[in-house]
């Protein structure tokens, strides 16, 4: 690790060289000044750690030395050393780590009704209502983009955007298959059952990353439907776009217009297809591992929702907790944080700094 940081402390140096001879290329400066300020935390930080270590090599020296009183001040010494260099290259390494360009994204969440029926519609929604709540203590922001309700309070499929520093970061672990164990409502044998629906997470797009051709796509317009069936608008605002390369179907009627109807479809289109293709590079680096959306982990559950225990289960990382009530008011962090670290070591040990 030492090496990797001598040398980005090289370039750090040959940077400022370089921006004292700039002379007027004020656009050369600004990409110096960009790439100086990227790496100047991971300076510092490296700074502080080569000072922590000089500690260390010093105390060590005076352990072997002639009194006690010396060995006792050398053994305190390392024994303050020690956690704060440990703690230095937890830091380093996770910032040594090369960033999503996605995290700070806003993010688009898809819940699909699975098996199970009504049962499942009403999982969907309560895995809505999950991540509303989340959102909420995150002091994010929510827009509905497209909904398939049921009669009875339910999904079968719900569409949203959470706008928020970060959201991707966050969200990005909930993909995949989500199983509940309870009895509905309309069990009168009081048997328990099991329904699945599936959550898809994907960042926000910015129109200029994805170029849809005019001729990859055909819209079709429609009258809105609620519930049952009943029109609740006159007008022909509902969009529908069929992406013909991919075969993606996208729907949006929530709005009051066509063509604020038809920059959600678009903008939930341009998100699928980027994921899609972020997918695609992944799997060709990694065929062994599969994860996120597309992928074949998406066909395993990854948490399982057991309401007659009161327990959440997430079979990646083996965590439970017996708060089923906190969890579905939008207590999650404990879950994403573990999530978090343990994808994190995964990377360290893609990139060889888990020693």
């Amino acid at each position: 690790m030492l090496d990797k940081l001598a040398g980005i402390e090289e370039r750090y140096e040959e940077i400022n060289q370089m921006l004292m001879n700039v002379g007027e290329d004020y656009q050369r400066a600004a990409e110096l000044g960009i790439e100086r300020a990227e790496l100047e935390p991971l300076v510092r930080k490296t700074a502080e750690y080569r000072q922590l270590l000089e500690r260390q090599e010093e105390a060590q020296g005076l352990l072997d030395g002639e009194g006690d009183d010396m060995r006792q001040l050398a053994e305190a010494e390392l024994n303050e050393i020690e956690p704060q260099i440990e703690r230095a290259e937890r830091e380093i390494k996770a910032m040594l780590l090369p960033s999503d360009p996605r995290d700070q994204r806003n993010v688009i969440i898809e819940i699909r009704a699975g098996t199970g029926g009504d049962e499942a519609a009403l999982f969907a929604a309560d895995l809505f209502r999950i991540y509303n709540r989340y959102a909420e203590r995150k002091r994010w922001n929510v827009e509905v983009l497209s909904a398939n309700e049921i009669g009875i309070g339910g999904y079968k499929e719900i569409i949203f955007l959470v706008k928020g520093k970060g959201a991707y970061s966050r969200m990005k672990y909930e993909s995949g298959v989500h199983r509940v164990q309870r009895i509905p409502v309309t069990e009168s044998q009081g048997r328990i059952h099991t329904s699945t629906a599936t959550v898809a997470v994907m960042a926000e797009v910015d129109e200029v990353e994805i170029d849809i051709p005019d001729n990859d796509i055909k819209i079709d317009v429609y009258k809105s439907a609620g519930a049952g069936g009943q029109n609740v608008q006159k007008n022909a605002t509902a969009i529908r776009i069929t992406h013909f390369p991919t075969g993606i179907v996208v729907s949006c009627q929530d709005e009051r217009s066509q063509l604020q109807n038809r920059m959600r479809a678009l903008s939930i289109l341009r998100a699928r297809l980027f994921d899609m293709e972020t997918e695609k590079r992944r799997e060709e680096r990694e065929e062994h591992r599969r994860s996120q959306v597309g992928s074949g982990e998406r066909s395993e559950k990854i948490r399982t929702y057991n309401y007659p225990q009161s327990r959440i289960t997430d079979h990646r990382i083996n965590l439970s907790s017996y708060n089923m009530p906190a969890f579905l008011d939008g207590d999650i962090d404990a879950f994403i944080d573990e999530l978090a670290t343990r994808a994190e070591a995964e990377r360290l040990a893609a990139v060889g700094l888990d020693d």
